[in-house]
């Protein structure tokens, strides 16, 4: 005989619902926020003279724009740990949590690794010190996780 039937709700079941979608779109423009910021807003400071970013009002923002990107992609997937998600349920918790306290592991270590010239690494060379809080925030996204598992 198999297991008994039992009743899951249609937000459970699909795959698209509202905050899956929202969850997506906020992953998607911080990492859209990033890439904008790093390529085309931040300039090149390095250059001489210094190259100024366009748009002035995103270049204006300066560092503040790695808060917004990284706020932004870290609420993302805040949001996509609830049940209602792809990642919020069954074994998609475990890649979920896994996959953020990987993902800080190796932003720390090679934080660490290449501390003595960050230069050559894209978004670690302006952070600094603050990519030690990067890699501690998708460990604690990795926490929001670990509290869905059954």
């Amino acid at each position: 005989m198999s297991k008994s039937p039992t009743v899951t709700s249609p937000e459970k079941t699909s795959l698209f619902t509202p905050r899956f979608v929202i969850a997506l779109v906020l992953i998607l423009a911080g990492i859209g926020w990033l890439v904008f910021y790093y390529v085309q807003a931040r300039g090149n400071p390095l250059a001489f003279p210094p190259v100024e970013g366009t748009p002035k009002a995103v270049a204006d923002l300066g560092d503040w724009n790695y808060l917004i990107g990284f706020g932004l992609l870290l609420v993302g997937l805040m949001v996509s740990a609830h049940p209602s998600t792809p990642l919020g349920r069954g074994r998609g918790v475990v890649v979920g949590m896994l996959g953020c306290f990987l993902i800080g592991l190796v932003w720390i270590c090679t934080f660490y690794v290449f501390s003595d010239d960050l230069s050559k690494l894209p978004i670690f060379n302006d952070l600094g010190q603050w990519n030690l809080v990067v890699g501690i925030a998708f460990m604690a996204v990795g926490f929001s996780f670990a509290t869905k598992w059954e």
